[in-house]
């Protein structure tokens, strides 16, 4: 077991950067169709290719959300690890859900 670590803290920390990053871009957590694109946009992202240009305001922000969902994962996983159940909140949820989603998709499990 790892040193204590608040993985709730955690969680509420990168769920309100999700959100800001989500107001940023103008995503809609409730419009299924755009966070599924979003989901996508995540997947198919490469620094350098595929619109993914960090010098790009919007695209800078696009890309620290998709690193943003990757630390959530990290937390949960840890939480996990450490026998500690771990939710982000509302905006994670809907994009954790478009990217499991669309990751089942691209592996043939739908």
């Amino acid at each position: 077991m790892s040193g204590f670590e608040n993985y709730s803290r955690e969680a509420r920390q990168l769920e309100h950067e999700i959100e800001r990053k989500g107001v940023v871009l103008g995503i809609d957590w409730d419009d299924a169709v755009q966070v599924r694109d979003l989901a996508r946009e995540a997947l198919d992202c490469k620094l350098g290719r595929n619109n993914c240009d960090p010098d790009d305001p919007l695209e800078r922000s696009r890309i620290e959300l998709f690193g943003l969902a990757q630390l959530m994962l990290k937390v949960m996983t840890e939480s996990a690890g450490d026998d500690m159940l771990t939710h982000g909140g509302a905006a994670w949820k809907a994009f954790a859900h478009a990217l499991w989603a669309e990751h089942d998709l691209r592996q043939g499990n739908t």
